[in-house]
């Protein structure tokens, strides 16, 4: 196959594993993996390294004229049931927000579910504020994908660090390993 990720102006996305230098380490090795068992995403995955102050959101959009729609967040939630803390990062379009207080809370089994915190999902995710991603998440977490996610065309995701975005079709994230695609995950923004 031929290296052909999702095109949008201004982001010019190498083949993903060319540059482990833009992905934080957890999201190197879990590229690594996704693609030695689905080898076609290694075609449609690239790495765009960006202006680190372009990474939140609002930014990134101005600066590159993208679709509202186009950026996925990444959201790290946490619960707890029975003494043991039950987390997941949730992937929702920037246009939404993680249903919190309904899909993530029931799918996690806890009574409450919020957001972690920061520092904290900085800590435990070893990614930067800001490139959290779905792919690279710790061992035990789940990998929650909003469908619209999936269903909604190309995309721009975190890296694991604020210098870079993965660039890929939104419906090639139905394939990485341990991902799980909800829908109504997400919330349309107020």
């Amino acid at each position: 196959m031929v290296f052909a990720p999702p095109s949008f102006p201004g982001l010019d996305p190498l083949p993903a594993l060319s540059r482990p230098d833009l992905l934080a380490p957890a999201t190197f090795e879990a590229l690594s993996r996704w693609f030695a068992a689905v080898p076609d995403a290694a075609d449609v995955v690239g790495v765009a390294p960006i202006d680190p102050a372009l990474s939140d959101t609002a930014a990134l959009t101005e600066a590159f004229g993208l679709a509202p729609d186009a950026s996925v967040n990444c959201v790290v939630v946490a619960g707890r049931r029975a003494g043991l803390e039950r987390v997941a990062g949730a992937a929702v379009r920037a246009v939404s927000r993680a249903d919190v207080n309904g899909a993530v809370r029931r799918l996690l089994d806890v009574r409450k579910a919020s957001f972690m915190s920061a520092d904290q999902a900085v800590a435990l995710t070893a990614m930067e504020y800001g490139g959290i991603t779905p792919i690279g998440l710790p061992e035990g977490w789940r990998a929650l994908i909003d469908r619209r996610v999936v269903d909604g065309g190309p995309a721009v995701i975190g890296a694991g660090v604020r210098a870079a975005k993965l660039v890929l079709p939104g419906s090639i994230l139905a394939t990485l390993p341990g991902a799980e695609v909800i829908d109504g995950l997400a919330l349309p923004a107020s």
